[in-house]
């Protein structure tokens, strides 16, 4: 592994190990690609955190070596994070038609489009990349556009999947390359990466124009307004609702500023066919008989500022929802939503909505994106890879996956479940996984990118907790004693009017402690602020069995 020039290296920078923020890396000598930048959503511990993306170092590092960005299909889980790295690092991106679109509305809110070069590719297009060549095959997934990747080297041949599943009756028609993915096989695969979101499910996953079938029926019970919530990027199942609204002579209103982008650049691009006349603005709802109106709107992740959960509260400024009307969330909970969708079902119980939701499998209105285990042995029966890195997926995910692939005849030996930072190296067809490289999570705060790192998260969480106590005390310059103070300002800790008795004992404890230190001779700020928490600090915790965060602010005049 000493000759850099001559090794194959298969970075994994986010993605595994978790669900979202992937990125992945094809290194040979001197030529590095990256596939897929994504973002996820922070949990509830991480306090005031927007967005969640891949840490970069490594890239950065080696920026000139970096050719390109090459994104499979257009979820937020690979597209996501492009516009903060693009910040960073300039690089062409390629990407499919619709792909290419979802990108276009991120640079362009962020400043960067004019100055971002955007490639469009299709499952035909062949891109050089120095040493490394990239060719595509086309997938299914629940985002049209999909597509797998076979990266040539000299070493061989590497293929990532893209998030797909075998839908042998897909809404759009495209159909998977399952020729092109058969001949790579035949011509050798040294490395597969294949996502593993649904490793732990047996069988196939349904075909997308099933649900189709449920959402027409649904239609046809309803008898005023529906309001069908979904994730924004399904295409296919978009479609189908308004295949279902037409059959059943309903306009459709769109909610939800992510809904409206989709849906506009899907039709603009020609993914989307909407009847003409269709579409009307949220106002002219309210208008409309019930029976003629379905509402598409976002929020079936109970998203807190989404569209689904402000009319759940009857919040929306345009729109609301009434005793009788039909509403159908057409997606399964991603795990850690499930508590938010559980309080959204059960405000539009309150208003007196007939909900549907549930898991697709008893429903019939939700299918997923992904393979089950039957499909992802079909993917390592086509490829026949040397090597395999399951990818995408939380680690449960990860180790079943490797288990399937070893059940049709790939040496365990050469399974490699990683970690995110972990490299595997191929040199003369030998794969080893010996090395890391900085990888994990970047905070996006606002407009800061990574400027807010695990110490200030533990204050927030402090603050969070136990609240803020600042001691201001001001000294005389000259003499050294106190002048004006000690005066406390609480915020989240205790409310001032109910605890005069306890925060005056505080303040005769600063004043004790100062003046007791300068009669030491004590006279650093350092050593007084550090005194004076401790103290104060010992005191509040045995009065009230809090720690709040202690502030002291030390004047001179």
């Amino acid at each position: 592994m000493n000759n850099a020039e001559e090794t194959l290296s298969i970075f994994a920078l986010g993605g595994v190990n978790e669900i979202g923020k992937n990125m992945y890396a094809i290194q040979y000598g001197e030529d590095i690609v990256v596939i897929d930048c994504g973002s996820k959503f922070p949990d509830e511990s991480l306090l005031g955190i927007d967005l969640i993306i891949p840490d970069i170092t490594y890239l950065l590092e080696n920026s000139s070596r970096v050719r390109a960005l090459i994104i499979t299909h257009g979820h937020e889980d690979h597209i996501g994070g492009v516009p903060y790295i693009l910040r960073q690092l300039k690089l062409p991106v390629y990407a499919t038609r619709l792909t290419i679109g979802l990108i276009e509305v991120k640079l362009r809110e962020a400043g960067l489009l004019a100055e971002t070069e955007l490639i469009p590719i299709t499952s035909d297009s062949t891109v050089d990349l120095g040493s490394i060549q990239a060719t595509f095959f086309k997938t299914n997934h629940s985002i049209p556009d999909c597509l797998g990747i076979a990266f040539h080297t000299p070493e061989g041949v590497v293929v990532h999947t893209g998030d797909f599943k075998f839908d042998l009756t897909p809404v759009s028609e495209q159909y998977a390359d399952i020729h092109k993915m058969s001949d790579l096989g035949k011509n050798g695969v040294l490395a597969l990466l294949s996502e593993s979101t649904n490793a732990e499910r047996p069988g196939f996953t349904p075909s997308e124009r099933k649900v189709g079938e449920h959402i027409l029926e649904a239609f046809s019970k309803a008898r005023q307004k529906i309001f069908f919530s979904t994730f924004a990027s399904n295409v296919h199942r978009i479609q189908q609702v308004i295949d279902a609204a037409e059959a059943t002579g309903r306009h459709i209103a769109l909610l939800g500023r992510g809904m409206e982008n989709v849906v506009g650049i899907a039709a603009k691009l020609g993914y989307l066919t909407i009847p003409e006349g269709m579409l009307v603005k949220p106002e002219e709802v309210n208008r409309l008989a019930p029976e003629r109106i379905a509402v598409l709107c976002t929020g079936s992740q109970g998203e807190p500022l989404s569209a689904l959960s402000r009319l759940s509260t009857s919040n929306h400024r345009k729109v609301h929802i009434l005793p009788g009307d039909t509403v159908i969330l057409s997606a399964t909970p991603i795990p850690g939503n499930e508590r938010n969708v559980s309080r959204i079902v059960d405000n539009l119980f309150r208003l007196g909505a007939r909900v549907v939701y549930g898991s697709g499998s008893v429903t019939g209105l939700h299918v997923s994106g992904h393979a089950s285990q039957d499909e992802l042995k079909l993917m390592l029966t086509l490829m026949k890879p040397k090597y395999f890195i399951p990818i995408h997926g939380e680690f449960r995910m990860l180790h079943q996956h490797g288990l399937l692939a070893e059940s049709v005849g790939v040496d365990p030996e050469h399974i490699f479940i990683v970690n995110n930072g972990d490299v595997v190296d191929i040199q003369n067809h030998v794969a080893r996984q010996t090395r890391k490289v900085t990888a994990g999570n970047t905070f996006v705060d606002g407009w800061g990118i990574g400027d807010v790192g695990n110490i200030v998260l533990r204050d927030r969480k402090h603050l969070s907790e136990d609240g803020i106590l600042i001691v201001v005390v001001t000294l005389s310059k000259t003499e050294g004693h106190i002048v004006s103070g000690p005066d406390i300002i609480s915020r989240g800790f205790v409310y001032v009017r109910g605890s005069e008795e306890l925060l005056d004992q505080a303040n005769q404890l600063v004043a004790q402690t100062i003046t007791k230190l300068q009669a030491e001779n004590m006279n650093q700020w350092s050593t007084l602020k550090i005194r004076v928490k401790d103290v104060l600090g010992r005191y509040l915790y045995e009065s009230t069995g809090r720690k709040p965060m202690i502030l002291p602010i030390i004047m001179e005049i």
